[in-house]
């Protein structure tokens, strides 16, 4: 009665292999393999997207079509080097005997997606590493260029914003400048009070959308006093610096939304790219191992 008790658990409980169906040896090669490829093909990228773009105007390709040969390039190298990280990781591993085709095959391509993932997962870091330290340095960079260029084009702005008597100009200067407006500006007015007072009307305005009618004319009124111009060309010409100032936001608006839907379609062709990579990595091992197991 032991005997069969015995050969019934041996039966039942078949010997189980002490080698592991993760062959991590030939997934680090994989990796090295399929980073490699990465950086030559993403440099090689790089070379070919900075060809095609020009700080003039009318030059180079449009936003749109950069974003989609961006798009269509990160499908290329992940397709590229997840195929070869995967096919390298399938042919390096060891050869698994006494098992059914249907587990080498998910042992391969398992494989294959821990090749793609353990590469993605470096390659990220390291680009992370990469992008926070140019960022780094460009904020920096930026910063000590635009503290300059402002304090060198904000001076007259902010010695004509400070009154004589003298405090700072704060965000209620516009509407203390409406309780003291006459309604005959002088001409002997300081010039620094007048481009203060017309640069807050114009800051004011655009925060708005629009300069108000009163806020128009009396710009009119300090132009025409100022200059000698007939009250209708004053006007005229304070209708097209407020129609110019507005373009000038529009376009600054466009120009962000634009880049708001460049890095939205980038982000979208990223993830569409890396998930075409992990099903490349894992058809690749299978293939590689399947090649590995016959010859």
């Amino acid at each position: 009665m032991s005997d069969a008790s015995g050969a019934y658990r041996e039966n039942r409980s078949p010997l189980e292999t002490s080698t592991s169906g993760v062959a991590w040896a030939a997934i680090i090669g994989g990796v090295f393999a399929a980073l490699a490829l990465s950086l030559i093909l993403l440099a090689l990228g790089s070379g070919l997207g900075l060809a095609s773009v020009s700080p003039w105007s009318n030059a180079g390709t449009s936003a749109t079509t950069f974003t989609v040969m961006t798009g269509i390039w990160l499908i290329v190298v992940q397709w590229l080097s997840s195929g070869l990280g995967g096919y390298i990781t399938g042919r390096l591993r060891i050869k698994w005997v006494g098992l059914h085709t249907h587990e080498v095959f998910f042992r391969d391509t398992a494989n294959g997606f821990l090749t793609w993932a353990v590469a993605s997962v470096i390659g990220a870091t390291v680009l992370a590493s990469a992008a926070s330290f140019m960022v780094g340095g460009a904020a920096t960079m930026v910063a000590g260029v635009a503290s300059g260029a402002a304090a060198g084009a904000s001076q007259g702005v902010t010695q004509a914003a400070t009154r004589p008597g003298g405090s700072r100009a704060d965000p209620t200067a516009y509407f203390v400048d409406t309780l003291f407006r006459s309604a005959h500006p002088s001409a002997n007015a300081a010039e620094n009070d007048v481009r203060a007072q017309s640069t807050r009307i114009l800051l004011n305005g655009m925060l708005n959308g629009d300069v108000a009618a009163p806020d128009k004319t009396y710009l009119a009124q300090l132009v025409a006093v100022r200059t000698g111009l007939p009250q209708a060309d004053a006007q005229k010409r304070v209708d097209e610096v407020i129609a110019q100032a507005q373009a000038t936001e529009v376009k600054a608006r466009q120009t962000v939304d634009a880049a708001r839907k460049a890095a939205s379609y980038l982000s979208i062709f990223t993830a569409l790219s890396m998930l075409v990579g992990a099903f490349i990595a894992c058809i690749s091992a299978a293939l590689g191992g399947q090649q590995r197991d016959e010859h």
